[in-house]
């Protein structure tokens, strides 16, 4: 794991996404499941709906950082291409009623930031993986 960058990253993400979601449910206690406004972990906001997609994230970022080199590359490009596409919706929707995961500027933010390293990273480094499988 510690000679891919692609498997460093997926398992530290999955951890930190994996600790976010079951965190969110602590401060989530009467939120409604889609509620467009959320409590705050932190500075961002969250609600049950965005606390389970925390989970299935970091619980494949995890996985994958742990399985091979192939597969966190392929998982970090996937979920940066959904948290590019998160962030960037993300900034029409803060005020709407579509807002069904309760997203806020702080999340935006964290989203694009999470895009540009996840794709960076699947997208740049470990070109061998199919070759190599550590």
């Amino acid at each position: 794991m510690l000679t891919s960058p692609n498997r460093l990253v997926a398992t530290v993400f999955g951890a930190v996404y994996l600790l976010v979601g079951l965190l969110g449910f602590v401060v989530t206690s009467g939120i409604g499941f889609f509620a467009t406004e959320g409590a705050n972990l932190i500075i961002f906001e969250v609600n049950p709906l965005h606390n389970v997609i925390h989970l299935a994230i970091g619980g494949a970022l995890l996985y994958a950082g742990l399985t091979s080199t192939a597969m966190a590359r392929t998982v970090n490009t996937g979920v940066g291409a959904v948290y590019l596409l998160v962030g960037v919706l993300g900034l029409f929707l803060l005020t709407s009623p579509l807002n069904i995961i309760a997203l806020n500027g702080a999340d935006n933010v964290l989203h694009l930031a999470s895009a540009v390293l996840l794709l960076g990273m699947g997208l740049s480094m470990d070109k061998s993986a199919t070759a190599v499988r550590a």
